[in-house]
């Protein structure tokens, strides 16, 4: 249903079983696949690819202008999955040239006033927290959780099955199944709640616990630890995926 308060561009692909809410605003070049609820007041801006059984609220914006200096208004894209839920006055900022994408995956949540900025990528089940900022070029892995009011530098990543505590702000990589805490930001802790939560196996916590003991306690160089990790620590695909993720960081990984 389509309230006939709501603006909907002529050029729009809107599928099946879709609410459109009065005072809604959906531009040209957007793209709506079926059972999605659009809330008054929320933004589909051009370049809008919306999945299917999402959910946008109030006051909400999806693939606003990039706010890039190297943005030379090219018409380029957001790309929101499945399931997704976008709480008041988030945004979601598309990305600043035609050859990537601003991308968001499947079951995530969006909490109020969150930003994410040009060409990031969100995978799956990931919560962000209220009032929480992800610059532009960040990658946020699966099952991640930025809490209330986290700043995410550019460029940086945040590992899967990974919280980061409230008010933090990082310049570096955080590594999964991990918690950060502190100011500045620092390891606090394995993510075990989480990882329980999921399914992990008690020996498989145990692995990943040893794994961050010898990365950040060993006192010993990354090159070191990640060869000791290696030889101590039985292999299984989590474990492969911390020496991965710290051997391809760019910037460094929080300390």
């Amino acid at each position: 249903m389509i309230s006939p308060l709501a603006y909907v561009d002529p050029s729009a692909k809107i599928g099946n079983n879709v609410t459109v809410h009065p005072f809604a605003y959906i531009d040209k070049n957007v793209e709506i696949g079926d059972d999605n609820e659009i809330m008054p007041y929320a933004s589909l801006m051009s370049g809008t690819r919306m999945g299917n059984g999402n959910k946008v609220c109030q006051g909400a914006v999806i693939a606003a202008v990039p706010q890039d200096f190297a943005y030379t208004g090219e018409d380029t894209i957001a790309r929101i999955g499945d399931n997704n839920v976008i709480r008041e006055n988030a945004v979601i900022i598309r990305a600043t040239h035609a050859d990537h994408e601003t991308s968001v995956g499947n079951g995530n949540f969006i909490m109020t006033g969150a930003r994410l900025s040009h060409d990031v990528t969100v995978g799956n089940r990931c919560i962000i927290g209220n009032g929480s900022q992800i610059s532009g070029n960040c990658i946020v892995f699966d099952c991640s959780i930025l809490t209330s009011n986290v700043l995410m530098q550019g460029n940086t990543r945040l590992g899967s099955y990974s919280v980061v505590q409230g008010g933090c702000r990082f310049v570096k990589d955080i590594p999964p199944y991990i918690v950060a805490a502190h100011e500045p930001i620092e390891f606090y802790s394995i993510s075990t709640l989480v990882l329980e939560r999921a399914g992990f196996s008690e020996t498989l916590v145990k692995h990943i616990a040893q794994a961050y003991r010898i990365l950040y306690k060993a006192n010993t160089s990354q090159h070191d630890a990640l060869i000791r990790i290696r030889e101590q620590i039985p292999n299984s695909p989590e474990i492969e995926n911390i020496i991965k993720f710290v051997e391809s960081s760019k910037l460094g990984i929080i300390h």
